[in-house]
């Protein structure tokens, strides 16, 4: 018996590893994404664009990761990466966008949003250069198919060195692009217990908003979500308005 089981190590193997794979898929798609994204970064001529991969910074005792920033001499280029599926809809103004496959809906917080919050981490940073151009950019995988209203820029990763191209006004000079390379690789949090928190810190807040919205509570202001009437139907919306105007989606 333990013998036909060793000449089946292989598929024995292949059963663990797609069981990792299972447990671990998110993480694993999130990692490869950002990987890609980092080897699409090293066909910039690095005279011009200076990349740093995986930023983490603190802000005030907290912390913010940023997937990918570029220092050029065109502007910061503050890059979020995203691996979904399905159609992604959504707007510029929205909370949380939505990702569509077959009939399963998810949400997913706005990433502009998103990316917003860490161009002021960077700002915050960077206070002594206050005529510093941020450029933000949201790339998606060609996995999914983008539905999303805005002017920002929304792309898929097949695009991005195109996308970041098209600015070509010189506006940082090489000093300054090397300082502020330096600062950000100088502050960048290397630790592997801080980031291990910013992870569980990430998780603690998307589980108190699913609570809060469980229990008919405003996630933004702690209002009361009731029912209301709209143009396209009833929808929860905070009784605050129009103080708050969160909506439930």
């Amino acid at each position: 018996m333990i013998e036909f089981f060793l000449k089946l190590w292989y598929f024995w193997l292949l059963i663990i590893l797609m069981f990792i794979y299972g447990l671990y898929k998110a993480k694993i798609k999130g990692f490869l994404g950002e990987k890609t994204i980092a080897v699409i970064l090293t066909r910039l001529d690095s005279s011009k664009y200076r990349v740093i991969n995986d930023l983490m910074l603190n802000i005030d005792g907290r912390t913010s990761q940023i997937d990918h920033v570029i220092v050029s001499n065109y502007g910061i280029f503050v890059i979020e990466t995203k691996n979904y599926k399905g159609w992604i809809i959504g707007d510029e103004y929205s909370e949380y966008w939505t990702q569509v496959i077959y009939k399963r809906k998810e949400k997913l917080y706005n990433p502009i949003r998103q990316n917003y919050g860490h161009i002021q981490a960077l700002k915050k940073n960077l206070q002594e250069y206050q005529e510093i151009n941020f450029i933000p950019i949201i790339v998606f995988s060609v996995d999914c198919d983008l539905k999303v209203k805005t002017n920002a820029d929304v792309i898929y990763s097949v695009k991005l060195l195109k996308t970041i191209k098209k600015y070509n006004i010189e506006t940082i000079t090489n000093d300054q692009k090397e300082a502020i390379f330096s600062r950000l690789v100088s502050l960048n949090i290397k630790e592997k217990e801080l980031r291990s928190q910013h992870i569980d810190g990430i998780k603690k807040i998307k589980t108190d908003k699913t609570n809060q919205t469980e229990s008919d509570i405003c996630p933004k202001c702690g209002g009361q979500l009731i029912l209301r009437k709209g143009k396209y139907g009833e929808f929860k919306g905070c009784s605050n308005f129009p103080k708050c105007k969160y909506i439930l989606k």
